[in-house]
């Protein structure tokens, strides 16, 4: 684990998110497998989630969100000379999403690539769009998050598919040596349990145990569950001691939004309160890497979430991967 006072000069001022239109409530999925509302919501706390189209996939999704980040913020996005992709649902291989998205907005002069650090890919992307911009290589990076989870979902499996929906978000990173927002960061990864949460691809085993799933998303919940508990929770210390800060410092925690009851247990387990937590699970489920940004959004539209707060950030997912940061957030109330 990295604990390291970072070195900023950058900070966020513009977000954007997207959902498709589709919703898949728990009563369209009590169609679907032997399951209910009472018993989805008693594990998860989610109610419904958004459901690409067919022909909808993640770059469309990442597009939207940076395109109402343009139209809420009157941001320009031909001056952008950087792009990161946070996804592990990529339309293809290759082309990456980042170049999709750099072809429709006509971004000449951006390098773009695709980050997959799963549900810690926007923490991750975040980290290193403020280490290019700090070190003074780049002045303005777009980091885009977005996932088509229901591609990957198999819907006869009741532990797995009542968890994930689709969105995305999208957030412009510029230069600031007067006023950067990030103030403390650290990065972790577990790679022994990567067993626990997985999608097969070219490789049909993992260390000797062979692989299910045939392409979906497989996870043992519970193992996945206290590896993250037990990892945000020490990892959420070693936030507040690298920034010098306490609990009280923090306005708001916004920890990816995998499952209502890991974020109570783990809110519960590092005596942060619930009031001052942001979420998007109960209404958009397990996002993935468009959790966070999600989240921040619902913080943004409810007036909650104010330019200057101070917000802690944790990501964590497969890999098994975790990404931390605390940062004053830079986005402007009123445009």
């Amino acid at each position: 684990m990295t604990l390291q006072k970072p070195y900023s000069k950058a900070r966020i001022t513009a977000l954007g998110t997207y959902v498709p239109e589709q919703i898949l409530t728990n009563a369209d999925l009590e169609r679907l497998v032997d399951t209910n509302d009472e018993w989805i919501v008693q594990r998860t706390g989610i109610k419904e989630r958004h459901i690409a189209a067919e022909d909808e996939f993640t770059s469309h999704l990442c597009i939207r969100a940076a395109e109402r980040l343009r139209d809420t913020y009157r941001a320009t996005l031909d001056d952008v000379d950087f792009i990161i992709a946070a996804t592990t649902t990529p339309d293809f291989s290759f082309p990456t999403v980042s170049c999709r998205v750099q072809e429709h907005f006509g971004m000449e002069q951006a390098g773009a690539i695709d980050l997959n650090a799963t549900c810690a890919g926007f923490a991750y992307a975040l980290h290193l769009a403020n280490g290019m911009i700090s070190s003074g290589l780049h002045r303005k990076i777009l980091v885009v998050a977005g996932e088509t989870m229901s591609k990957i979902t198999d819907y006869t499996d009741r532990s797995t598919c009542i968890l994930f929906g689709d969105g995305a978000g999208a957030v412009l990173v510029e230069a600031d040596p007067e006023q950067p927002g990030f103030e403390s960061f650290i990065l972790g990864t577990n790679g022994a349990g990567g067993i626990h949460v997985y999608r097969s691809g070219l490789a049909d085993q993992m260390d000797g145990q062979p692989l299910e799933g045939k392409g979906k998303i497989v996870q043992n919940g519970r193992e996945v569950f206290k590896w993250a508990v037990r990892t945000v929770t020490a990892g959420i210390e070693q936030l507040l001691e690298q920034a010098e800060l306490t609990r009280e410092d923090i306005d708001w925690f916004v920890p990816h939004s995998a499952n209502l009851r890991m974020i109570e247990s783990i809110c519960e387990k590092s005596d942060l309160p619930l009031s001052k937590t942001l979420q998007s699970v109960q209404d958009k489920g397990n996002t993935s890497s468009a959790s966070i940004p999600l989240a921040l959004q619902a913080g943004v539209d409810t007036g909650r979430l104010k330019f200057g707060d101070r917000v802690l950030l944790y990501g964590f997912g497969g890999g098994l991967t975790h990404a931390g940061l605390i940062m004053r957030w830079g986005v402007p109330d009123t445009i």
